[in-house]
């Protein structure tokens, strides 16, 4: 059994259909996932909900896999100064949180993202201000999705890099009169090392849990995104690896999975592969580390996967279930200021 019955699972590409995706979540032991609803690299929305989402909704339920996660698209800046990107990331964020109420999504993750050169502050009070038009003040209605904020391995002005920077983006969002049970926070654990925290060390993770407890409140962070990494420590480079196979390593990710104050968290990992066979391996590594078991080491094979940009396809459009939603995605826009490594995101 998993320590504490935690939730492990992983970000599945709905690409081939969001019940085929539901029903390999189970398949290779996930308890919880993430997904996207639509093309991570674009503004545009589609204007209908799919017609697979009902039996993907009961296939989830039936398989007792919760909580179910929509990460927003990379585009979306809710942290930047340049005005267009702004409007547009409220926009989309808004959009992302009435889609997600439709999937019966608990959270919608968005990364923090870049001030732009204009200060940590500024760009925490510009992240309160994305919280107030999507969120709005005050209580929302009962199990209303929560928007969940990821933090940054620091490249390019990245926010949300320390404790410090959390707390920071916490109070300003709570002096704006966002309700605290509306809005949560997300901690990858590749952008953690990224950005310097060496998880590898035991008493290092215990001081960044018990330092965000008392500044931020653990009872906001409601995700964990278990993400080994290829960069350097306090590289400010995000290039996720396999669990337990990067400089992070078993003991490092372990310490994380069966941390007493964790228990209410929901691991999600986004690996290298997923849409390759690879998502059975890492969820099968995680539960193994969190069950106490040791690692195999990985075939050569494993670290020379083909790379993409997203963790997934969105589902095809309604009106054409052969359409690829990531048709035109390789564009890749970017906001501007900042660069998303091409490792194994």
């Amino acid at each position: 059994m998993l320590p504490a019955c935690r939730r492990i699972g992983a970000h599945m590409p709905l690409g081939g259909g969001m019940v085929k995706a539901a029903e390999r979540a189970h398949a290779i032991g996930a308890t919880t996932i993430q997904v996207f609803a639509d093309n991570p690299t674009a503004w545009k929305r589609r204007a209908s909900l799919p017609r697979e989402l009902p039996r993907f909704r009961e296939t989830l339920e039936r398989h007792d896999i919760r909580p179910l996660t929509i990460h927003a698209p990379y585009l979306a800046n809710p942290a930047g100064n340049d005005e267009l990107f702004f409007e547009r990331s409220c926009a989309v964020l808004s959009r992302e949180l009435e889609v997600a109420e439709a999937y019966a999504a608990a959270f919608v993750n968005v990364h923090v993202g870049s001030h732009l050169g204009a200060g940590v502050e500024a760009g925490a009070e510009r992240v309160a201000e994305a919280a107030v038009r999507t969120l709005g003040t005050g209580h929302r209605a009962a199990g209303a999705p929560k928007l969940v904020l990821e933090n940054s391995a620091g490249g390019g002005f990245g926010l949300g890099t320390s404790v410090d920077e959390l707390e920071l983006i916490a109070r300003a969002v709570d002096r704006r009169g966002v309700a605290r049970d509306s809005l949560g926070f997300c901690i990858d654990t590749a952008h953690a090392w990224g950005a310097g925290l060496d998880l590898r060390d035991p008493s290092v993770t215990d001081a960044f849990l018990a330092d965000f407890d008392g500044r931020v409140g653990l009872d906001r962070l409601v995700l964990v995104h278990l993400n080994d990494s290829r960069s350097e420590l306090d590289s400010r480079h995000d290039r996720h690896e396999h669990v337990g196979a990067g400089r992070i390593g078993q003991e490092g990710l372990r310490h994380v999975l069966t941390h007493p104050s964790l228990g209410h968290v929901a691991f999600v990992v986004e690996t290298p592969g997923m849409d390759e066979g690879y998502d059975a391996i890492n969820v099968r590594r995680a539960i193994d580390l969190a069950e106490g078991r040791e690692l195999d080491p990985l075939p050569a094979e494993a670290f020379t996967l083909r790379s993409a940009r997203s963790k997934g396809v969105a589902p095809a459009p309604p009106d054409d279930e052969s359409t690829s939603a990531n048709d035109g995605a390789g564009k890749q826009e970017s906001a501007p200021g900042r660069r998303r490594s091409r490792g194994a995101r």
